[in-house]
């Protein structure tokens, strides 16, 4: 299935997009697309559903993050080992993990504020897993049991606020807009091998990162497993898993955005996202 919620910021209806491509309300289904909507036993009963007997949603709304209330915004530094290199860091011998503000989040194809003070704006595309069910020191074999799925983000960094000034990457990775989620969260079924899923990034047009989570350094199972021993993780949590080569601050001289840019960008099989950058 490809789930999803649409509508006007905060005022978010769930949905699904059929097989054609159309726009199916949920809204008489399942109240919202959070929480316990993303359990095995939720998910099972969605996809038991006719899609052609659901309510055909017209126009063309807004498309917000398919995840409403995550409780958790957590995502994993440095995981391709060419981004590591182009960071001048180190491969890391553990997943580096820092957490994003929730206020962060936002739908895929919503405008990016550069935020005031922002002189290092980055973008990095992500595979993003979202959590379905309580993990709490689960194992790699049995940690893609507690998948509900995957999603494209966009895991936008102000690289000063980041790396220049003193503290945690938290800083640079969590002002508003910095984590565009979606279009869609993808169940496993339809995904098939996560592992082997074609990234690419444009900044005005211009191909600036192309990738595959084939050369993930910690995979998904390794990171669910790795997490679940470090904090519970919940329903509706989100993990953004690193970024391959490309990004801003690797070119030579490195390269960040403006007001007016626009980064377009996208995952196999879980859709495509736009944004334009605004003044904060």
């Amino acid at each position: 299935m490809k789930l999803v919620r649409y509508g006007a910021v905060g005022s978010e209806k769930p949905g699904l997009i059929d097989a054609s491509g159309q726009l199916r309300d949920l809204s008489g289904q399942i109240g919202d697309l959070a929480g316990d909507a993303f359990s095995p036993a939720s998910l099972t009963k969605l996809a038991a559903l006719d899609p052609a007997k659901l309510p055909a949603v017209s126009g063309s709304p807004r498309i917000g993050s398919p995840v409403g209330g995550a409780p958790k915004f957590i995502a994993i530094g440095l995981n391709y080992a060419d981004h590591a290199a182009e960071s001048g860091m180190p491969i890391p011998a553990e997943p580096i993990v820092f957490m994003k503000g929730i206020n962060s989040l936002c739908g895929p194809n919503d405008d990016v504020e550069k935020p005031r003070g922002s002189t290092k704006l980055d973008w990095e595309v992500e595979l993003a897993i979202i959590i379905g069910s309580r993990a709490k020191y689960v194992s790699e074999a049995d940690a893609l049991k507690h998948v509900a799925g995957y999603a494209v983000c966009n895991d936008v960094s102000e690289r000063a606020f980041q790396l220049d000034r003193l503290g945690q990457w938290t800083k640079g990775k969590s002002h508003d807009t910095f984590g565009p989620l979606g279009p869609w969260l993808v169940t496993p079924d339809e995904v098939g091998d996560v592992h082997k899923l074609d990234m690419w990034l444009d900044v005005n047009g211009t191909r600036c990162q192309t990738g595959s989570t084939a050369t993930m350094i910690f995979n998904v199972p390794k990171i669910v497993s790795y997490l679940s021993a470090m904090m519970t993780l919940m329903p509706g949590d989100i993990i953004t898993t690193g970024t391959p080569p490309g990004v801003g601050l690797g070119m030579k001289p490195p390269k960040f955005l403006n007001v007016g840019d626009v980064v377009t960008l996208g995952i196999a099989k879980l859709g495509e996202q736009r944004q334009k950058i605004v003044a904060a």
